[in-house]
């Protein structure tokens, strides 16, 4: 019986091995976005809350600008924001707003509103493993979609756009 046993464990194991952790599947998948009010990159005197982003499906990205792979899949969300298929918002992870902000101008803003998650606290409540990562968010502000590390092309046409379509306020 204890070999028996050791082997059950020793399969789980080495299932976990061979799993992708960019489809460590969410718990808020098909859940409302946790309610968000954090302070503003850009605006000092603005909160950026839950409210403000209802109306249109769009993206939320977590990054950081002390983070490398939010460097390379940045140029794709500058392309995503500009051709107007989906709003992209950031969340701004346990960096300093300076250093966030001189970030942005250095490579540009894709962001429609930035909240600054100082603390990480708000990122818990997303199920963040870290950065970067992305969630697609319906016009209801529920979860449809996540994805662990950095963006490429291939994740946001086969992925992102394509669940994107699958949304019931933007179906044909």
């Amino acid at each position: 019986i204890p070999l028996i046993l050791f082997l059950v464990l020793i399969s789980f194991l080495a299932r976990g091995l061979f799993l992708n952790p960019q489809e460590i599947p969410s718990p808020l998948i098909g859940k409302n976005l946790p309610d968000l009010k954090l302070p503003s990159l850009i605006n000092d005197s603005y909160m950026v809350k839950s409210d403000d982003l209802k109306g249109g499906p769009y993206l939320l990205n977590v990054f950081a600008s002390w983070c490398l792979p939010c460097l390379e899949e940045h140029p794709l969300l500058l392309e995503l924001s500009e051709s107007g298929k989906l709003d992209v918002y950031g969340l701004n992870y346990k960096d300093q707003p300076k250093n966030a902000l001189r970030w942005l101008e250095e490579n540009g803003n894709p962001y429609k509103a930035i909240g600054i998650d100082a603390d990480g606290a708000y990122s818990i409540d997303l199920g963040v493993y870290g950065v970067p990562e992305s969630f697609l968010v319906d016009s209801e502000g529920v979860i449809a979609f996540k994805h662990v590390g950095p963006l490429n092309k291939d994740v946001i046409k086969n992925k992102i756009l394509k669940k994107l379509k699958t949304l019931p306020e933007i179906s044909e």
